[in-house]
């Protein structure tokens, strides 16, 4: 069993050290072009690909050698994150990119990507068909940065050393490679489509204030602003972008069920809705048993988003999951952003027991909400908590199952040995299920009343 991370960026265990990694620091202006490899660029979105080298020539050779990507332009992306060559080879060292806004030219500070996240398929991925790369495998993966539209990248990977100096004798992971992702145009108003308007400037935010998340929501003020939002969502539920919130009368007629605990379905966003692009995903979705644990994740990354982008931010994890890490599909069930919309995540049918990929050795008989931003730090909206608790409530009750209650599980694997029984609560963080911080510790501390608030749902 790993030790438990002290961070949701995947922070090192206090006795290790990290290799030192002399790199250029990077003018504001743009670095020239260095060479790259890129798929193809297509009107849906795209993926660039670099591969990682050696950083320096004093640095220790073969695979204990920090691995650089130097500080260059690149085609538009949005979002950033880092795969190695097989989902079974862990990535001993700190990962850390810095972005260029493509507005204002200006580049970031470094941020850690999390190489240990549990956010995968199980160990059995090849054999259940969730794994797309050599030989039925996944690809090993850092969770993902969302940056916004950006133009420069600079990245480096900085492998351990034990506590007396010495390198650490495992090895970087083969393979290491930077991917940039282009989350492409989305359906209708979309306005955080595509790499080119995936970040506003850091001026425009200050101006806007609180109003960008309102503004987001279609919502212009008044009367008028409402009526105006109400006519958007009702064509978004006509062409089948959104399912109705449902009252709880109407919730026991579309499922046929007689339960006496069952919550009203919330409104939910569909594949069709965030513009999930269909011919990226493998096949036919996966079941399992009726999920009897919710486990609640953050996507990590950063806050600084506003919600008419998250149909952006979903394409890009969809597109980073299937293409970069080869999953079958996106591995989240559902996703909440912070304004509590919540978005129906992997193929399968949201009512449907469909198997994700969110929490290592408990992806069966669970459903997996992540609620996009970082919450380690900061505090999680309100709207997000009440997003969760409405979903979380349907779901679970669906299969009668008390969100203030506890569950049996077994263990694939993991944090727990595989085949341990662990009691869990049903509405349980990642963490519970895996050595990890996520969901973050202030969204952490919040599922107490998630679970309360999700309970009176179903009017226990």
């Amino acid at each position: 069993m790993r030790a438990k991370r002290a961070t949701s960026i995947g922070v090192l265990s206090a006795a290790a050290l990290l290799l030192p990694l002399p790199y250029a620091t990077g003018a504001a202006g743009a670095p020239p072009d260095g060479p790259r490899t890129t798929t193809a660029h297509e009107a849906s979105g795209g993926t660039q690909s670099l591969a990682f080298a050696p950083a320096h020539s004093d640095a220790p050779r073969g695979g204990r050698a920090a691995r650089e990507i130097t500080a260059r332009s690149v085609r538009p992306y949005s979002l950033v994150g880092v795969v190695w060559e097989r989902g079974d080879a862990e990535l001993h060292g700190r990962v850390q990119v810095r972005t260029r806004d493509a507005g204002t030219g200006r580049w970031s500070g470094w941020h850690e990507l999390d190489a240990h996240t549990g956010d995968r398929p199980g160990a059995a991925a090849g054999r259940s068909g969730d794994g797309r790369g050599a030989d039925g495998q996944v690809r090993g993966a850092t969770t993902p940065l969302w940056a916004g539209a950006s133009d420069g990248v600079q990245a480096r990977v900085l492998p351990e050393r034990t506590r007396d100096g010495a390198p650490d004798a495992r090895r970087l992971p083969d393979g290491l490679r930077l991917e940039l992702i282009d989350p492409g145009p989305g359906p209708g108003s979309d306005s955080g489509s595509g790499a080119n308007s995936g970040k506003e400037s850091k001026e425009s935010k200050e101006s806007k204030g609180d109003k960008g998340n309102k503004e987001s929501q279609g919502s212009k003020g008044g009367k008028e602003g409402k009526e105006a939002e109400q006519a958007r969502k009702a064509e978004e539920e006509r062409t089948g972008h959104a399912l109705p919130a449902l009252t709880e009368e109407q919730t026991r007629t579309e499922y046929g069920s007689s339960r006496a605990h069952l919550a009203p379905r919330p409104r939910i966003v569909t594949r069709k809705g965030w513009g999930a692009d269909e011919s990226l995903r493998q096949g036919e979705a996966s079941y399992t048993g009726a999920p009897r644990v919710a486990f609640v994740h953050h996507t990590a990354g950063n806050n600084d988003y506003d919600c008419a982008q998250t149909p952006s931010i979903i394409r890009s994890i969809y597109r980073y999951h299937v293409q970069s890490s080869k999953w079958r599909d996106i591995g989240y069930n559902f996703l909440v952003d912070k304004c509590g919309t919540v978005y129906e995540g992997r193929a399968g049918g949201v009512a449907k027991p469909v198997m994700g990929a969110h929490t290592y050795g408990f992806n069966t008989n669970s459903t997996g909400i992540a609620v996009i931003g970082a919450f380690e730090k900061d505090e999680p909206p309100a709207a997000a908590l009440d997003g969760v608790a409405r979903l979380a409530a349907w779901r679970l009750g669906l299969g009668g199952v008390d969100p203030a209650g506890t569950n049996p599980m077994t263990s694939g694997g993991g944090k727990y040995t595989k085949g341990t029984q662990v009691r869990l609560h049903t509405i349980s963080g990642h963490r519970d299920g895996f050595d990890t911080a996520c969901p973050g510790a202030r969204l952490y501390d919040k599922l107490p009343r998630i679970r309360q608030d999700a309970a009176a749902q179903q009017g226990r």
